[in-house]
């Protein structure tokens, strides 16, 4: 049985570093593979939302000590990671032929297990509190 690595830092969450690195695909290899056109609509959302991810999970991390504050900032990284879900899905269908479809069907992959991670991470926190307070 594998042993848990405890948790001191944000940067110990498998969520983070996860999209952390797809944040990093998507800036590299699809948003600069978009249109013109896209600036202020899909290019734009797709590296607002990206970045977002991670440092809600840091901001959340930060505030782990209040119940109410640590599941805002959660349940704001799981809206992003659907929205990177949905965003990637359209740069992929619409421009099939300029963005890659095994790479986003990747990164569509990884923020899905992201936004569940998320869920679990925020629920299994509330019971952790509970459990100890």
């Amino acid at each position: 049985m594998e042993e848990k690595k405890r948790i001191v830092s944000f940067k110990d969450l498998e969520v983070y570093r996860n999209t952390y690195e797809a944040m990093l695909i998507v800036m590299k290899e699809i948003v600069f593979k978009l249109p013109d056109s896209e600036k202020y609509d899909l290019k734009d959302q797709l590296s607002r939302a990206c970045k977002a991810i991670p440092r809600l999970i840091a901001e959340g991390y930060a505030k782990r000590h209040q119940k109410a504050g640590f599941q805002k900032y959660i349940d704001d990284a799981m809206g992003e990671c659907n929205e990177m879900v949905v965003s990637l899905s359209q740069a992929r269908d619409i421009y099939s032929s300029s963005v890659d479809n095994k790479l986003s069907e990747k990164l569509i992959d990884i923020y899905d297990k992201s936004g569940r991670q998320l869920y679990k991470l925020g629920s299994a926190w509330t019971n952790f509190k509970t459990r100890t307070t």
